[in-house]
């Protein structure tokens, strides 16, 4: 099986980039964010808040989170057999996902989910610290980034629509601050992997950064 990790910091295009990249090459896209924003909206509906360790541990260990694929290969994030892909992509729910990834015993809820969807599927996978501790064997290790600027206009376009209240400045903050939490936290931090390939986004194409991705992946045999 093969396995390519994309990892790097809030809003420098993981997501859709692991998908296209996944799509050329016929892998599985494994959106390793959204197991984690499952996690948090659990949270939430039982009105916790991320200071809440002790129960919000103890949420995340009785709820259940499986993956499953739809006609198109997308993916869709079951909660307990719930699909809660359409609640999971709020400001509210990314501040929790950020504050409850840090804690060890969250991250050891899904690892195994993770580890074990590699070991069975050719797999493109994005997160925080997939190339330096979910998969550290990883084919393909590709450190995706761009400037904080650059992040908070791409998070402003995709939520304005969504909350007219927000503003850049307000989004801003919240990188800067979702930064330093993800460089800074205890358990698996995010930082490059040694063998990771550095890919700055800021003045490229989606499509762009897709091809110098697969240019990578052809160089260790995978096409």
């Amino acid at each position: 099986m093969y396995s390519i990790a994309i990892d790097g910091p809030a809003g420098a295009g993981k997501s859709t980039i692991a998908k296209l990249v996944a799509k050329k090459l016929q892998f599985i896209y494994v959106d390793t964010g959204a197991l984690y924003r499952g996690l948090a909206y659990a949270c939430l509906s039982e009105g916790l808040g991320k200071e809440n360790r002790e129960e919000v541990v103890g949420v995340c260990k009785k709820s259940r989170i499986e993956i499953a694929f739809d006609a198109d290969g997308t993916q869709i994030v079951l909660l307990n057999g719930e699909n809660v892909n359409p609640f999971i992509r709020t400001e509210q729910v990314s501040a929790m996902t950020s504050g409850i990834s840090v804690y060890p015993e969250v991250r050891e809820v899904l690892l195994e989910l993770q580890r074990g969807m590699a070991a069975s599927h050719d797999v493109v996978m994005d997160g925080r610290d997939i190339g330096t501790n979910i998969l550290p064997h990883a084919n393909v290790k590709i450190f995706l980034t761009a400037s904080v600027e650059e992040r908070a206009k791409r998070r402003y376009l995709e939520q304005a629509a969504k909350n007219p209240a927000v503003t850049m400045e307000e989004i801003r903050q919240d990188i800067i601050e979702r930064d330093y939490r993800d460089e800074h936290r205890e358990t698996a931090p995010l930082k490059k992997a040694e063998d990771a390939v550095l890919v700055d986004s800021s003045f490229l194409s989606i499509e762009e950064v897709a091809e110098a991705i697969l240019e990578v992946a052809a160089g260790r045999g995978i096409l």
